[in-house]
């Protein structure tokens, strides 16, 4: 068969928004690998999640507030590699066309990854992992291609493809690679509503060569892969898991 397999034995990896999709997918593997796994969730304990999360460490988190994420990064013995995916569409449940929907969304999808991401350097530069380092950010195909209906989500993933290219020559130095994936439609629970509306499926189904979602394990791969010492010569770099949408 060609499958790849990949040992992250001894190594310590943040997940942010880990309870589910993408990023549970993500976790699930690492832990598959052999890494100790932290995620973070909004909820005040792994009990209040119907999804069996007892593989991880759980750590709550709310991007919103600053003084969450700086109490996230403390409270982390160290970091190896470090996966920034919780964030959504809508944050707060505020309109994006309205200036202060915008501010909350750009906080929760931007600000708050960039914040933790910084408040990790230490701790990643002190990583001993063969390839040094890693820091993967779950991007977005709007932040390549206009998304009318979420304009700060959409901002907000172009800057962190933004930051992961600045980010990468800034800590080069230290070890440290950064990278991001951008997935297209993933089938997942965020993404589900999307099922019943045909007007908004069948443009995205057009535009994707492939003709169907994503799975999240399919997105999974690509992120254990940039962080891992076969990429030990990939950074700065956004890599597109999504069944060629860019491609059209």
């Amino acid at each position: 068969m060609n499958t790849v397999s990949f040992d992250f034995s001894g190594s310590q990896v943040l997940v942010t928004g880990g309870t589910s999709g993408i990023g549970n997918a993500v976790a699930t593997d690492f832990v598959r690998a052999g890494a100790a796994v932290t995620i973070t969730g909004t909820r005040a304990s792994v009990a209040d999640y119907d999804e069996d999360l007892s593989a991880f460490d759980y750590r709550q988190c709310q991007l919103s507030d600053v003084d969450s994420v700086d109490a996230l990064a403390a409270a982390l013995n160290s970091v190896d590699v470090l996966v920034n995916n919780a964030g959504a569409p809508y944050a707060g449940g505020k309109d994006e066309w309205d200036p202060e929907g915008y501010a909350v969304s750009i906080a929760v999808n931007m600000f708050a990854p960039m914040r933790l991401t910084m408040a990790c350097h230490e701790k990643l530069k002190a990583s001993t992992a063969t390839g040094g380092a890693s820091v993967v950010s779950i991007v977005s195909m709007a932040a390549f291609v206009s998304a009318v209906n979420v304009p700060a989500y959409s901002s907000a993933k172009a800057g962190l493809v933004a930051l992961t290219k600045n980010l990468s020559r800034r800590w080069v130095g230290d070890g440290i690679r950064v990278n991001a994936v951008a997935p297209g439609l993933i089938d997942t629970r965020t993404t589900h509503p999307v099922l019943e509306i045909p007007e908004l499926l069948e443009p995205e189904m057009r535009h994707t060569p492939m003709a169907r979602m994503g799975m999240p394990d399919e997105v999974s791969g690509a992120v254990l892969f940039l962080s891992a010492d076969a990429a030990r010569y990939i950074t700065g770099t956004t890599v597109a898991v999504d069944g060629g949408y860019l491609t059209v």
